[in-house]
């Protein structure tokens, strides 16, 4: 089919897919049903399970705007497929912005097509009678519709008010006098229901999909295979054992649809009040909202039903369910720029990232409101349903991305190898059978048998089973998890971004002092400004009245560090009541004024009345109006007035490299940028404050509607706040033992650059002696390519001049230990400024600065999520740990995220620890590692398990024997069940180390483990087999026979007689019964690995009696006999001397398998392997120090060869950009150089010139 025909849905998006457009084929149709018969229905799952054959199988290719049905898949790693039906609707119109009265019947310019809805399209088709209804063509997937757009003959999603790309002026222009009823019924038919809506699927429907699992359908075929075999009990005890799984299956994912469907529900269905075209307020249900529509929000708050930009007002708002911050958020009207603005730079398009300020989200608590005389607070409605950030979160939750891991790949082709050997096994049966005149029901169930012996029922049980009881281990130390699978990726992390505030340092900042300017020079450091001198300076004015704190239930509110400098003031803020509000036409909503005590005490003439007295005693600001903090901005501003004053005032506060580029230049100290470089370096938050007086034209309603850019400009720069974020007492140790461990550390945040730098130093993350490297990317201006200046941030401590001892040694890729060179450690430090030109300009250099990038600062949200991609794009696995508060993203695209709040927006992230600290980060790694050692393990034994019975039951096909029922019972159930739950409880070991788990089950220790245990088992096997049949003694058994010489075995024999129709019973079944079954019982012991990521076996307990149990049960049987066991397992007598020698076959078996296990592969290859994981090894670890013996150069000198060839084939991307960064001679960048991006028309060369300073 023609190429254009494979069109991109929701490019350059997270949920980006590839779509191609198919329409049903009658002939295909037909032959797809005649092949559902021949095959029994498996053709139909088949079809199920693979959506991409279904389509192909039963359609055939067509144009995407005639398609019937469209393939999708995904274009990320995971390239998952997705078929959708497309369905067909009418609508009076294709534009859903566009009022039917002056529609036409033409389709309109920008093609959107409507959408449907729960209304009923026809009774709405009838009021529009005379318009010639249109089709429109949709499909839905993953709560998701998508439309037919005509102008880009494409598939889209309608999102909303946005998608008109409207102004801000647009907004208060046109879209603030509300829908009229048709309008909305008429929008309502393109945006649907207004809700989150979490449909609780029924049990049966559960059901059905979890018995469709490839799996249970393999255990549905093995239990008809045995029950046709006459293997009763086996099928039982399967079928029982898989009732089990299913139910608390079922149980798991009901449990968490219902309490989804309640977290949402809770707040998707509230009633509002409606402002109409017409002037009129109405009352309706959330559920009838749609994009356009204008809500009052009402005094005492509500939460919200949907997206809404605020176009009057100001809303105090709890944003904790989106970002995990409880700290009250203020959020104000929408700038409406001035007519003269309109259509200029100044009259933004609205953007829900950008305007988030002026935006209430939905699901979040608006708390109270603030209106003047006369003004409701309102919002017109941008978005609803799954379209709104609610939706999205919800979205992401109902369909996760899977888990992609190297484990679970290479789990599926160990499955396969299995099957290839099962099917060996089956062409050996069925040639034997042939060969032996084998009746052909006998041959087809015992050549099928062979295949549910080789891959094992109970798989999926075992390996859930290890990451069950780390998650119940984790809970007991104050982590939960609401994705099991990540446990696992856990134990392969490397590297783990942390941030600042709230995470490595305490949450609250506490004031350390003030440094104020007069006469355009620092005063000297105060310790805080509560003085009398003080109490009418501009700078604690501007402290008192710049912040967005609010009053909750008598309770000062809002963001920690606001409340500790306004605390240090000892003002008192007072909020105006509803009352007074309606009383006064334009009273202050916040006024702040200094306690009495600090106020000079005014002198009262005899002349004076008491009420002239008491307005000149007093000293109030007002807050007329508040720009808040933005990150985006780096700084906040209010607009204030002193009572009794005409004239307002603006006060600014905020990053104090912002706060001066916004002063006027002779008000800003000469010293200032020495000043603040001292104090960051100390590891201080600065805050920079400025003051401006207004003229006295801007009129209180002016004020209202001024954008910010208009106040925060000629300001006079009034000093500086010094606030200390002290470290949490368990950050430096947390880091050290990750250090020890070979796992990186990073730091991404949103504070000053200098001030986290000093932070990193202080807790470990920057050693003493290292430099640190500041990358200063500007972006492309007045026709200069973009460029990256590179300066050190200062000179490391004086110890690293001293000797070269306590340098880091990188080592050369070469062979000989001679070469290597010491090269002194360097750590990148950049903001997200510098990162996002780095990211668009630098692409090529990205990954290298990543490599040895250890702080982050001023890094937004986005951003965060951006540089655990980049991570992950050159192979590290990826921890993230964050208080949840801006982290979101971050947490949720890392390979294991750690979230330090319990609030809702934990939702996010897989793991939230309920300990405040980083120290949950190395317990959750041990964890991690164990579980995925422990999942190794069961993996092995499992594997061990189905190859050890091949073996038996393809010996005993030789003689047209087999294992009896009871035999396969007690194998199945009595050991391999009793192991496997056991052996998955070793707990963590107490330390982190250096080296970590192989990540893939595909890996030269584990291939080696796994293929000498087989080897070993069937030598041994087949020996003991071989050797049974040369005894003097040894006949074809008869139930007559009588190979004891004992009286009492010789009548059991004679009571016996009974036909034997499956040959079970006899001497070589006998032997490898007891043969195998204590081979099972030596590889879990061999498997069940201990030290340096699990507990030692002999600490778990349960393992430890229940293979000592089974040791003395077998014994005992074997050299004890029992008549009633040997009756029911279907044992025959054998000489005494013969169960000396199965004695002595599985003591030597024991040995050979500890031997190969513990010398060969835990002393040599597990050592030799594994020092390729280590990063140091190829210097890409900027801050530990060498791991293991001066690095561990090449291992052994005996492995030399071996090693070194290892190392020159690095696995991870990492790896391969330290090996040639190590030889690369203009790297790292001098300081004082410049490097800037080539023009595109020179890609050949890189993109990046590397220039010295001039």
């Amino acid at each position: 089919m023609e190429k254009e025909e494979l069109k991109m849905l929701n490019k350059g998006q997270e949920d980006e897919m590839e779509l191609s457009g198919y329409r049903p084929c009658r002939w295909k149709l037909a032959l797809v049903g005649v092949g559902v018969l021949c095959t029994g229905g498996f053709l139909l799952l088949l079809l199920y399970w693979m959506p991409e054959w279904c389509v192909k199988a039963t359609c055939i290719r067509t144009t995407v705007r005639d398609a019937q049905v469209v393939l999708l898949r995904s274009t990320d790693e995971f390239k998952r497929w997705f078929r959708a039906k497309v369905r067909v609707m009418l609508a009076p119109g294709r534009n859903p912005y566009i009022s039917l009265d002056s529609q036409t019947t033409t389709p309109m310019a920008n093609g959107h097509t409507p959408h449907p809805s729960n209304t009923s399209a026809d009774g709405f088709m009838r009021k529009y009678a005379e318009y010639q209804p249109v089709q429109i063509r949709y499909f839905t997937l993953h709560s998701t519709k998508y439309y037919w757009n005509d102008a880009i003959q494409n598939f889209e999603v309608l999102t909303g008010l946005e998608d008109l790309g409207v102004r801000c002026s647009t907004i208060h222009l046109e879209h603030s006098a509300g829908l009229s009823q048709n309008q909305q019924e008429y929008r309502r038919l393109f945006f649907g229901v207004n809700e989150i809506a979490v449909k609780v699927p029924s049990l049966f429907k559960l059901l059905i999909k979890e018995v469709l699992n490839p799996f249970y359908i393999f255990q549905l075929f093995s239990v008809i295979l045995w029950s046709a075999d006459e293997y009763y009990y086996y099928a039982m005890a399967i079928v029982l054992m898989s009732v089990i799984s299913i139910a608390t299956s079922l149980y798991t994912i009901k449990k968490q649809y219902v309490m989804l469907h309640d977290m949402v529900a809770a707040h998707s269905i509230v009633r509002v009040s409606v402002c109409r075209a017409s002037n009129d307020i109405e009352e309706a249900m959330s559920t009838d909202l749609v994009p356009g529509d204008v809500m009052v929000i009402p005094s005492n708050g509500t939460i919200m039903p949907c997206d809404a930009v605020l176009i009057s007002g100001t809303c105090i708002v709890n944003e904790s369910m989106l970002t995990g911050e409880s700290v009250p958020v203020t959020k104000t009207n929408l700038p409406n720029p001035s007519p003269a603005e309109k259509g200029t730079e100044d009259d933004q398009v609205y953007n829900i990232d950008e305007h988030k300020r002026h935006t209430l989200f939905c699901g979040t608590n608006v708390i109270q409101t603030r209106f003047y005389s006369g003004e409701l607070v309102k919002a017109v409605v941008v978005r609803t349903g799954f379209s709104t950030a609610k939706g999205q979160l919800v979205r992401s939750i109902l369909y996760p991305k899977p888990t992609d891991f190297k484990l679970y790949r290479d789990a599926y082709l160990f499955l396969l190898c299995l099957v290839g050997v099962a099917g060996i096994g089956f062409v050996y049966s069925i040639a034997l059978s042939i060969m032996n005149q084998v009746p052909a029901k006998t041959i087809i169930i015992e050549s099928l048998d062979i295949i549910t012996i080789t891959v094992p029922p109970a798989l999926p049980a075992a390996m859930t089973a290890g990451i069950v009881y780390a998650q119940r281990r984790l809970k007991r130390l104050g982590i939960f998890c609401i994705s099991p699978q990540r446990i696992n990726i856990c134990g392969q992390l490397n590297l783990i971004c942390f941030d600042k505030t709230g995470t490595l340092t305490e949450d609250g900042l506490d004031l350390w002092g003030v440094q104020r300017v007069e006469n355009g020079s620092f005063h000297h450091t105060e310790e805080n400004a509560y003085k009398e001198s003080l109490v009418k300076s501009h700078f604690v004015a501007c402290m008192a009245t710049c912040h967005s704190l609010t009053k909750i239930e008598s309770q000062l509110s809002g963001d920690p560090l606001d409340l500790k400098m306004f605390e240090a003031t000892g003002w008192i803020l007072e909020e105006a009541t509803e009352e007074e509000t309606s009383l006064h036409n334009r009273i202050m909503p916040t006024v702040v004024r200094p306690p009495k005590q600090l106020l000079p005490e005014p002198v009262m003439s005899p002349e004076q009345d008491m009420e002239l007295y008491e307005l000149s005693a007093s000293y109030e600001i007002g807050i007329v109006r508040q720009f808040p903090f933005s990150s985006a901005l780096q700084r906040m501003s209010v607009v204030a007035r002193l009572l009794g004053e005409k004239r307002m005032d603006a006060y600014l506060k905020g990053a104090p490299e912002v706060v001066a580029s916004l002063c006027k230049k002779e008000t800003v100290p000469q010293d200032f940028a020495e000043v603040l470089e001292d104090y960051t370096k100390q590891g201080f938050r600065v805050i920079a404050l400025a003051h401006r007086r207004l003229e006295s034209k801007l009129t209180w309603h002016k004020v209202q509607n001024i954008n910010r850019d208009h106040i925060e400009t000629n300001m006079e720069f009034l000093g500086l706040i010094i606030m200390q974020n002290k470290l949490k007492a368990e950050t430096p140790g947390v880091l050290e033992d990750l250090k020890r461990a070979n796992i990186r550390t990073v730091m991404v945040t949103g504070d000053n650059m200098l001030t986290a730098i000093s932070v990193a130093r202080d807790c470990g993350m920057i050693p003493p002696q290292d430099r640190v490297i500041i990358a200063d990317a500007l972006p492309p201006k007045d026709g200069q390519a973009a460029r990256i200046n590179w300066r050190y941030a200062d000179n490391p401590s004086k110890h690293a001049s001293k000797a070269a001892t306590l340098e880091e040694v990188e080592i050369s890729v070469e062979d000989s230990p001679e070469e290597r060179k010491p090269m002194e450690q360097y750590h990148f430090a950049m903001s997200g400024k510098s990162f996002a030109v780095i990211t668009e300009h630098f692409q090529d250099l990205l990954q290298k600065l990543v490599l040895h990038g250890t702080v982050f600062a001023r890094m937004a949200p986005d951003q965060k999520t951006q540089l655990v991609e980049t991570l992950q794009s050159v192979d590290y696995f990826v921890g993230m740990c964050g208080d949840g508060a801006n982290d979101c993203g971050a947490l949720k695209r890392a390979h294991g995220g750690i979230s330090l709040s319990e609030l809702e927006a934990s939702v996010a992230s897989p793991f939230t620890s309920r300990t405040p600290n980083i120290s949950c980060v190395p317990n959750l790694i041990r964890e991690g590692r164990a579980a995925l050692i422990t999942s190794f393990c069961v993996f092995k034994f499992m594997a061990l398990y189905s190859i050890i019975q091949y073996i038996s039951v393809t010996l005993l096909y030789y003689i047209l024997s087999n294992l009896g029922d009871f035999q396969f019972l007690f194998i199945d159930i009595a050991i391999i069940l009793l192991i496997v739950f056991t052996m998955s409880l070793n707990s963590a070991w107490n330390e982190l180390v250096s080296r970590r788990p192989p990540s893939g089950l595909i890996s030269g220790p584990l291939l080696f483990s796994v293929m000498t245990q087989i080897l070993i088992c069937l030598a041994f096997q087949t020996f003991a087999f071989l050797l049974v049949r040369q005894k003097s003694w040894y006949e074809p058994w008869t139930p007559v026979s009588d190979a004891c010489s004992t009286s009492s075995h010789t009548n059991l024999s004679e009571n016996f007689t009974e036909i034997d129709e499956h040959n079970i019973k006899n001497y070589e079944n006998t032997t490898l019964f007891y043969v195998s079954s204590f081979q099972y019982l030596i590889v879990a012991i061999v498997f069940s690995k201990g030290k340096p990521f699990r507990q030692p076996s002999y600490k778990n307990w349960p393992f430890m009696l229940s293979v000592l149990s089974l040791y003395v049960f077998l014994f005992s049987i074997m050299l004890f006999p029992v008549p009633a066991i040997d009756y029911a397992l279907e044992i025959v007598c054998v000489p005494f001397e013969w169960r000396l020698t199965i004695v002595i076959i599985v003591v030597v078996n024991a040995a050979v398998s500890v031997l190969a296990e513990t010398f060969v592969l835990d002393i040599v290859l597990w050592k030799l392997v594994f020092s390729r994981d280590k990063q140091g090894s190829y210097g890409v670890l900027p801050a530990p120090p060498p791991p293991q013996g001066g690095l561990d150069y090449c291992g052994s000198k005996h492995f030399s060869w071996l090693c070194c060839w290892q190392r020159r084939v690095p696995k991870a991307r990492y790896m391969h950009l330290a090996q040639e960064l190590s030889v690369d001679p203009d790297w790292p960048p001098k300081p004082k150089t410049t490097t800037e991006a080539k023009s595109p028309s020179l890609p050949e060369n890189g993109s990046y010139q590397i220039m010295s300073a001039s």
